[in-house]
């Protein structure tokens, strides 16, 4: 009896207390709180759909859209893009790449949070069929059922901390590389596919296809071609190697390699146009972190840009700090590469603007971006021109009738700095186009022409510099300039450069590669070259119909 009573009370309470609850969910004040979480959810599934319509479309100038669009975004949800795991002045090391910015999701996350952009799909349900966990690639469920293709990756050697690695082929995949390579010379891209149908993760073809669907306007399906190249490579990884600790090394004289840095250049391109310039960014630092030194694929022209798209100011500040004051890497000479020269004052300028910063150290970091624009600006004044045109800005007439700025700065520079300043012109004008920006250059550009008027020493050896230095550039800028597609610098390109044969899949490959396998000779002649534009020709117009035979 004494059981039974405690239970009638304890129902008696609970039903008491669910009645309380009703009533206060009721009220007016919790209707109107429900009524503005509604008018909320709604106008950010609103800025999602019209961001996502952006990431689709690849118009032009779509890029600054985005842009303005995340920074009102973030602006409206209280968010700051400095995180802390990339500008953070801490003991690792400036190329430490962090897992969990390797997702875009994680970016997008931080605009939209987690609700808006997975919905109510949990993680795991998504790899169900995947039983390897991976941090670059998230594997779908539309992709084939994934079985090794025959890459592996071997540990060559540890020396001075750092671990040397190289990936491998299998005899099942050289053979597999011999029919793509027949493929292409074939000049048939259904050929690509039928060998994709019997061996749905060959690396080669996916890149290969990859372009094609991308020239034909593809986009989905050319980064999803790129994500399974990806997603390939991670599950043939070494159990040592780390992605984040800067440590680990891949030759890209090994043919082997090569793909892994096209894969992973390819996908930083697609998440750079799809508004997420934070994880583009993260991958820039691991692919010159897998060789820092040669930097094969010249991610130094690239990595200030993305630092500035994603405003990690203080994370460019530091590597130029690091690798041009300190000397800790091989590189030297930061500031004689004309984007690096414009974004390092292009970052202490947005620092010095933003509201958080105390007004003296405003002034201190303004005082240093204008004396680094001037600076820049005399090493390299023909970027003024050509940078004012695509920003639709019209000169004075005593800047452009100027001879410092006027048409001999142009017809003076060397061809390899030409290739320099129109790749820097081509990819960063849409960071000048604001009108702080604009006004900034403004007052910079005429105290260097008081400068120039007054003889000032430095004008003198920055021309002896422009004279002696930039002679002619290096194959891994040249093979930049041709990944990067942009049309200003492509132009600048030198004969032996455009009138090669140039591989979508092996851009330029380096003279004195180090080769492992060979493809066997051929008996029968080779097709003639069609004069028509085909599907294997690349932006340039450059053809894919030459096999590079390895010497």
């Amino acid at each position: 009896m004494v059981m039974k009573a405690r239970r009638r009370a304890t129902a008696g309470k609970q039903r008491r207390e669910m009645h309380s609850l009703r009533r206060v969910l009721r009220s007016p004040e919790i209707k109107q709180a429900r009524k503005r979480r509604k008018r909320r959810r709604k106008r950010t599934l609103q800025e999602i759909n019209r961001l996502l319509c952006l990431m689709c479309g690849c118009q032009e100038g779509a890029g600054d859209d985005i842009d303005a669009l995340l920074e009102t975004i973030e602006q409206s949800n209280g968010l700051t893009l400095q995180s802390e795991g990339c500008g953070a002045s801490d003991n690792r090391p400036v190329l430490y790449v962090e897992h969990r910015n390797l997702n875009p999701e994680t970016e997008l996350k931080r605009y939209f949070g987690a609700r808006a952009v997975l919905g109510d799909q949990r993680p795991r349900q998504r790899q169900r069929q995947f039983h390897r966990s991976t941090w670059m690639t998230i594997p779908k469920n539309t992709w084939p059922r994934f079985s090794r293709p025959g890459i592996s990756m071997t540990l060559l050697e540890s020396r001075d901390g750092l671990q040397y690695f190289t990936f491998e082929h299998s005899r099942d995949y050289q053979q597999i590389q011999f029919k793509f390579l027949d493929s292409v010379e074939s000049m048939d891209p259904n050929n690509i596919v039928a060998l994709l149908q019997m061996n749905p993760y060959h690396i080669d073809s996916l890149l290969q296809l990859s372009d094609v669907c991308r020239i034909q306007e593809d986009q989905e399906m050319a980064r999803d071609l790129i994500e399974r190249a990806l997603y390939s490579f991670e599950c043939a990884f070494h159990p040592v190697c780390s992605l984040t600790s800067g440590t680990s090394r891949l030759d890209y004289l090994r043919p082997e390699n090569r793909a892994f840095y096209l894969a992973g250049y390819k996908h930083m391109m697609f998440l750079e146009r799809r508004g997420c310039p934070r994880t583009a960014l993260e991958y820039c630092r691991l692919i010159l972190s897998l060789d820092p030194d040669s930097d094969p694929l010249c991610m130094l022209l690239l990595i200030d840009f993305l630092s500035l798209r994603s405003r990690e100011y203080n994370f460019l500040l530091r590597l130029y700090q690091d690798w041009e004051v300190r000397r800790v890497c091989v590189h030297r000479n930061l500031s004689q590469l004309p984007n690096f020269a414009f974004s390092v004052a292009l970052s202490h300028f947005h620092l010095s603007q933003e509201d958080q910063t105390e007004s003296k150290e405003r002034e201190r970091l303004k005082h240093k971006a204008d004396l680094l624009l001037q600076d820049a600006l005399i090493m390299f004044p023909g970027v003024l021109m050509p940078l004012l045109d695509l920003c639709t800005v019209q000169p004075d007439a005593a800047v452009s009738s100027h001879d410092f700025f006027g048409p001999r700065s142009q017809l003076g520079q060397t061809p390899a700095l030409a290739e320099l300043v129109s790749l820097y012109v081509g990819r960063t004008h849409t960071l000048w186009r604001e009108g702080g920006v604009l006004l900034w250059l403004e007052e910079c550009v005429r105290e260097v022409l008081r400068r120039v008027d007054a003889k000032d020493p430095l004008v003198e050896d920055c021309q002896n510099k422009r004279k002696q230095r930039y002679q002619s550039a290096p194959l891994n800028i040249h093979r930049h300039v041709i990944l990067s597609e942009i049309k200003e610098a492509t132009s600048t390109l030198p004969l032996e450069v455009t009138t090669q044969s140039v591989m979508g899949f092996d851009p330029l490959p380096p003279l004195d590669s180090v080769v492992s396998y060979t493809r066997p000779e051929r008996n029968q002649p080779r097709p003639a070259k069609n004069n028509s534009k085909g599907p294997w020709e690349d932006a340039g117009g450059n053809g894919y119909n030459s096999i590079y035979i390895h010497s």
